[in-house]
């Protein structure tokens, strides 16, 4: 666990990339459904994310996804993406391009700042 306050949480999410996923804590299926509240920390903790993953990493592109097929819960993922991790330009639930070894800055490091930051805008 990353970041966890009454309204969201955020985790990370294994993979070669950086990658972290901000869940609501309330159940709810579609992000329409949130409460207005719940929304808008989702969306401050996503900005917020994003911004810090271009400042720390200088990735070539961040994605960010809420699918929620096979996880029926109110989720964003963001993540960091290089042109040469192992499936860019594909998503990163595509097909494998090439045998990639990232070298990156600590991701525990990262992890600290952005609690520090989500602390700072969101308590």
């Amino acid at each position: 666990m990353i970041y966890e306050n009454e309204l969201i949480y955020i985790e990370k999410h294994d993979s070669e990339i950086p990658w972290v996923k901000i869940f609501s804590k309330k159940e709810y299926k579609e992000l329409s459904e949130c409460d207005e509240n719940t929304k808008s920390a989702l969306m401050q903790a996503m900005f917020e994310c994003e911004k810090l993953m271009l400042e720390f990493y200088k990735p070539d592109k961040i994605n960010i996804a809420s699918f929620g097929n096979y996880l029926p819960k109110v989720h964003i993922h963001v993540q960091v993406r290089f042109q040469n991790d192992s499936y860019f330009p594909e998503s990163m639930w595509g097909i494998k391009q090439r045998e990639a070894t990232l070298k990156l800055p600590e991701f525990e490091e990262f992890s600290v700042k952005l609690a520090y930051k989500m602390q700072e805008i969101l308590g």
